[in-house]
């Protein structure tokens, strides 16, 4: 618990109560970080593990087979202010570009507060053989299946519901590039490089070439969650009149 005490010279009273100030939200800012290094490996990091890069990749044949990696809410900030504010509030790191798409105005936040379900595919479980794949070729795969790109609020969003994320877990949010102010396209990772959880932005051109071992984060179509509930009547029709 911090603590300061104010006594001494006349003079330095002040100065001393500035301190204090400074002291208890300094305490206050470490309390509420979930992002830093140390927050992370005091957190429930040990008990989860990445997927090994060694385990053979299980082709995804329908996005309505996958099962969902993890859901979120969004829609909970008032603007994009407050989302950064947030970000710094609990410690967590922005790349340079990451920082810049969060401030451009073609970041745009749900007005509704929603559930999200996210779904992790890698571009080898999408069916590619190649060392690499395009940028533009894993989207069209990724949608051929049944899955569709994440709005962008998403990635900041899970950054701060994925506090226990394992240390090198790199996840590419699937989602329309959004330009920097030099014109360059960029998308949104989701990582925890082992210095603290962080939200970077990496190369969002079409004919980006991305490794196949790279994890995805999409949501699921329309039809893809009206196939997966085909079997349950009451919520297909849900879904059909939704």
């Amino acid at each position: 618990m911090a603590h300061c005490s104010i006594g001494g010279h006349r003079g330095g009273t002040l100065f001393i109560a500035m301190l204090c100030t400074a002291c208890i939200g300094l305490f206050a800012n470490e309390a509420g970080a979930q992002c830093t290094a140390r927050d992370v490996l005091q957190n429930h990091l040990p008990l989860k593990k990445t997927p090994s890069a060694n385990t053979p990749p299980i082709p995804v044949r329908s996005a309505a087979a996958v099962a969902v990696w993890k859901t979120i809410k969004v829609g909970t900030f008032a603007n994009s202010f407050a989302l950064r504010n947030a970000l710094d509030a609990a410690g967590c790191g922005n790349g340079n570009s990451a920082g810049e798409i969060l401030a451009r105005p073609a970041f745009a936040l749900s007005a509704t507060k929603t559930d999200v379900e996210l779904f992790a595919v890698s571009a080898a479980e999408l069916g590619f053989q190649t060392d690499t794949a395009s940028l533009a070729d894993i989207y069209a795969r990724a949608r051929q299946l049944g899955f569709e790109l994440a709005a962008a609020e998403v990635a900041p969003q899970l950054r701060l519901q994925y506090f226990d994320q394992p240390i090198g877990e790199f996840l590419i949010v699937g989602m329309e590039p959004i330009k920097t102010w030099k014109g360059e396209p960029v998308i949104l990772t989701v990582a925890n490089g082992g210095a603290g959880l962080i939200l970077i932005g990496q190369d969002g051109s079409a004919d980006a070439e991305i490794p196949v071992a790279s994890r995805f984060l999409f949501v699921r179509s329309n039809e893809a969650a009206i196939a997966k509930a085909a079997h349950r009547p009451d919520d297909a029709a849900a879904l059909v009149h939704h």
